[in-house]
């Protein structure tokens, strides 16, 4: 495995040697192949507004059967998650403090269920938005953060990843599956919006949180034995909640 630091784009490249996959990190989208530009700039019709009312409306259903019919086959030990969020490291371990009386467990909807009603107020250390956001309608994305961010300490995190733009699963998807600007639905009903550095940070920043840090992930995942390389690309982010003018002066 090597690494490749170049101070002028911020670019990290990691290689694979048992697979020949990369991976790269940094400020700059992919860069689309002709083909996939000319493909992306045809697919213009967007989805009738009734289906996507009856999309919205049903979201909840939609991933219930998706869990329902994937609970075996579809998730997998997300070792990454260490590798890339240090902050995640001795969550990994088991803890012998571990306790039914201290950790609560509970189902909610981000978008409307106060977290407050479970969570007291600023004490949270650590919140992972791993693969959430994207399957939320962009114009309730907001509401997860402002509703998060009522309950998360101030100076700690929020650890994010998700489908960045041009991610090969945005590509795949065939006319008639657009909703919206970088945001589509797929077969089972259930819905994928594809993240851009832009507007990640303005939708954090917009509910007080403070950029640490934003960037797209590239990697190449290789399928020896059908010889196939797929583009994938998401985005990681680390965003802030920050000390009130208060905190920062009794420091």
């Amino acid at each position: 495995m090597f690494q490749e630091n170049t101070s002028d784009n911020c670019l990290n490249i990691t290689k694979s040697t048992e697979d020949g996959a990369f991976q790269k990190s940094g400020h700059s989208a992919r860069i689309l192949s002709p083909e996939e530009a000319e493909k992306l700039a045809k697919d213009r019709v967007l989805v009738s507004e009734f289906k996507q009312l009856k999309l919205e409306k049903e979201a909840q259903k939609n991933w219930d059967l998706f869990y329902k019919r994937n609970s075996t086959n579809f998730f997998k030990d997300r070792h990454w998650t260490t590798r890339e969020f240090e902050e995640l490291k001795g969550c990994r371990e088991k803890n012998t403090l571990y306790s039914t009386e201290r950790c609560k467990v509970f189902q909610c909807d981000l978008t409307k269920d106060d977290l407050l009603k479970n969570i007291p107020a600023d004490s949270v250390d650590v919140v992972t938005l791993i693969f959430v956001l994207s399957a939320i309608h962009p114009d309730k994305m907001h509401l997860v953060l402002k509703n998060i961010y009522k309950v998360l300490k101030p100076g700690k995190c929020v650890l994010f990843r998700d489908y960045g733009l041009y991610d090969h699963a945005m590509l795949r998807f065939k006319s008639g599956s657009k909703l919206g600007e970088n945001f589509y639905v797929r077969q089972d009903g259930t819905r994928s919006y594809f993240f851009t550095e832009e507007f990640l940070s303005q939708l954090f920043k917009a509910e007080g949180y403070e950029q640490v840090v934003n960037e797209y992930v590239q990697r190449e995942t290789v399928n020896r034995k059908e010889d196939l390389r797929v583009p994938r690309v998401f985005l990681q982010s680390k965003f802030q909640k920050p000390f009130s003018k208060a905190q920062v002066l009794a420091d």
